[in-house]
């Protein structure tokens, strides 16, 4: 809402800067589009889906142990002293808990490590609009997202892509 309120200022504001201005110029981009169809974002994309992954490994070859341990119990019920039928049930008590904690600790991992590639990402996307706005004369050059209507012929996403592909490879 602060986000909405401070456009509808600055748009309020902005004709009665133009006047003193030559010309204003607009620019929108989709930074989404940005994080999914640069050369950055693919390879931050691959390398989380990587290990997510190796995750997905490790909880199913868990998630396996502990379904054999439950079906072991299941046929030896019957059969076991109710000392063994104890020790079999805290067994696979315990094994669940080591799962259910490697669930969590791997979807925690996953989201941080999501957070980090993002983040800095967005960091150098946000410096390529900056050297954008500057170099080609932008007054003001807003995200897509927070737009309800633009004009197709303000959207700058493609040079956004463009540009900061070419900076990447440069580094």
């Amino acid at each position: 809402m602060r986000k909405i309120l401070l456009l509808l200022f600055i748009f309020s504001i902005l004709p009665v800067s133009s006047l003193a201005a030559d010309a204003v110029k607009f620019g929108s981009m989709d930074l989404q589009k940005v994080l999914n169809e640069s050369e950055a974002g693919k390879k931050a994309k691959a390398d989380l889906e990587v290990l997510i992954k190796s995750k997905e490994s490790v909880i199913e070859e868990k998630g396996k142990a502990l379904e054999k341990l439950k079906s072991e119990l299941e046929k030896q019920a019957s059969v076991l002293s109710a000392g063994a039928k104890k020790t079999k049930e805290d067994e696979l008590e315990k094994l669940l808990r080591e799962y259910q904690r490697t669930v969590q600790d791997s979807q925690t991992e996953v989201k941080k490590k999501e957070g980090e590639l993002t983040d800095a990402i967005i960091k150098e996307i946000r410096e390529t609009v900056d050297k954008i706005g500057t170099e080609e004369g932008y007054t003001l050059i807003i995200d897509r997202a927070m737009v309800l209507y633009s004009n197709k012929g303000i959207d700058i996403t493609d040079s956004v892509i463009k540009k900061y592909n070419e900076s990447k490879t440069k580094k």
